[in-house]
């Protein structure tokens, strides 16, 4: 295995978290950085591996970043619903003259017994919900506030960290998602109507759409944005493979 390599992971979802942990042990690269957005008060650090919290400051910012640390291989394992750090991690890139690739979990797919409703945003998800509706927003704290615009909704909603404050009243379960019976004991004791989050893809949170499935409950599915730029591959294997190459 190559040990010259020096690796930075641009990281927050749970395939970036393993494709850190493998790449220490498979890869033993000469440096190997997470790095994270910290939104949340206590992310996932895998243990051996340096990580970094905060932006870069841009496109700009990221590539001297690469060029001053002298990275050679850039993954980037973000969230499927944050293009704007995939632009950037491609531009970053190739001004800095630096191998890419992005991991892009494949999105999830409708299945017997789902009862989904796809739209483009948030605002098209508010919109879809029925008046009194009991909609389980699972979008995180920045993607909330469209839905201060309706007033009859009961929302109930899931946080990692306290909330501050809220645009709206809610319900406000702390944590991170559970197992699908977990989900379902969740989703009948708030009473919920209806599922809304993105397709984000990914195993760490299906258990909420299984959920929904079994309990006959809608989905309403926010559509993933553009695909980011090439090379893309779906698989912490296939990044993995890539770093080792």
């Amino acid at each position: 295995m190559p040990a010259d390599r020096r690796i930075l992971i641009l990281g927050g979802t749970a395939e970036a978290t393993r494709l850190a942990e493998q790449s220490r042990q498979d890869v033993a690269p000469q440096r190997l950085v997470l790095s994270l957005a910290g939104r949340t008060l206590a992310p996932d650090r895998p243990e051996g591996v340096e990580t970094r919290i905060g932006g870069f400051g841009g496109a700009a910012g990221l590539a001297d970043w690469l060029a001053t640390e002298r990275i050679t291989h850039l993954v980037d394992a973000t969230h499927p619903f944050a293009p704007g750090i995939s632009r950037n991690a491609a531009a970053a890139a190739a001004a800095a003259g630096v191998a890419r690739l992005t991991l892009h979990r494949p999105g999830w797919e409708e299945t017997a017994g789902d009862r989904w409703q796809c739209v483009d945003c948030l605002g098209a998800a508010r919109d879809a919900l029925p008046e009194g509706a009991r909609p389980f927003l699972a979008l995180g704290r920045q993607h909330i506030a469209p839905f201060r615009h309706r007033a009859d909704l009961r929302i109930a909603l899931r946080m990692v960290d306290p909330p501050e404050d809220l645009p709206f009243a809610a319900d406000v379960v702390l944590g991170k998602p559970g197992d699908r019976g977990s989900e379902i004991a969740l989703f009948e004791r708030l009473g919920v109507s209806h599922l809304v989050c993105r397709n984000s893809g990914g195993a760490a949170s299906y258990a909420k759409i299984e959920a929904a499935r079994l309990l006959g409950l809608p989905v309403i599915l926010i559509d993933r944005p553009a695909p980011p730029p090439p090379p893309v591959v779906g698989s912490v294997e296939a990044a993995l493979a890539w770093l080792a190459g």
